[in-house]
């Protein structure tokens, strides 16, 4: 499943293709949004926010598309009047002169008035977003230590959207092995320095991931790149120490990591 730097880099594709252009033609599979696209002809889309695995579309008349993919949902950039040949079934297509953004398959969308939005069940329960920009190491360090959450084992938190949104499976294995912890522990363990270096990686590892994820260094000059350190690596040598990487289960999800340098 897509983690937050997937979303995100999916939402800025979508974004290129129709932000700010007037929407020519609308249309939503599902009857209850249905009465909502003549209205919606005409303006244009402002911004695509993205709220861990969630996505809020926003247009220019005050109403936000959200839709959560789940795990069959996904959005797709075509020509205007392109129809794709595809078995999905599609639910909503937001259509500019040029472009078309089209959402297939997914089942949980709203239209929300700023007042509906604020209330939104998923939304209220979300912790900050990784990918947030104005989220400071402070913060996040604040929120491991909270009552809520600082008995939390990190094999749990790290995949719990409340604690923090954006962070998934693969993400929650490279910010431990990048801190040096076992998927045992909770923040209520860690020294001031542990926790400066948790706290540092949860931003760190995603917004690494999502700015260089798949790009080639050909020439050196990008700095650092995203890589699996540890994730889909059992049995290769970790390159701290040397170690081999092990894999198991945890939380009901695949985990890998060194166990001689993360205790």
């Amino acid at each position: 499943m897509p983690e937050g730097p997937e979303i995100r880099r999916a939402a800025d594709t979508l974004e290129a293709a129709v932000k700010g252009k007037p929407l020519t033609d609308v249309w939503f599979g599902l009857p209850s949004l249905a009465r909502f696209a003549a209205d919606l002809v005409g303006q244009c889309v402002e911004k695509m926010e993205t709220r861990g695995k969630a996505l809020l579309t926003h247009f220019s008349g005050g109403l936000t598309l959200y839709s959560h993919n789940q795990l069959y949902g996904v959005w797709r950039v075509v020509r205007a009047g392109e129809i794709p040949q595809t078995n999905r079934v599609l639910r909503v297509r937001l259509q500019t002169e040029q472009k078309a953004i089209l959402l297939y398959s997914a089942s949980d969308i709203a239209l929300l008035t700023p007042e509906q939005l604020a209330q939104h069940p998923f939304l209220q329960r979300v912790g900050p977003d990784v990918l947030d920009m104005t989220l400071t190491v402070d913060q996040v360090k604040a929120r491991l230590l909270s009552p809520r959450f600082r008995r939390r084992q990190f094999s749990g938190l790290l995949l719990d959207q409340a604690f923090l949104a954006g962070l998934g499976n693969y993400l929650r294995v490279e910010i431990l092995w990048q801190s040096a912890l076992a998927p045992q522990h909770n923040a209520s363990q860690l020294s001031e320095a542990q926790l400066d270096v948790l706290s540092q990686a949860l931003l760190d590892i995603p917004r690494l991931s999502y700015q260089t994820r798949g790009v080639v260094d050909e020439n050196k000059h990008h700095g650092a790149l995203f890589r699996f350190k540890v994730f889909h690596r059992a049995g290769e040598a970790c390159e701290r120490c040397g170690g081999i990487i092990e894999k198991t289960t945890m939380s009901s999800r695949p985990f890998y990591w060194c166990p001689v340098c993360q205790h």
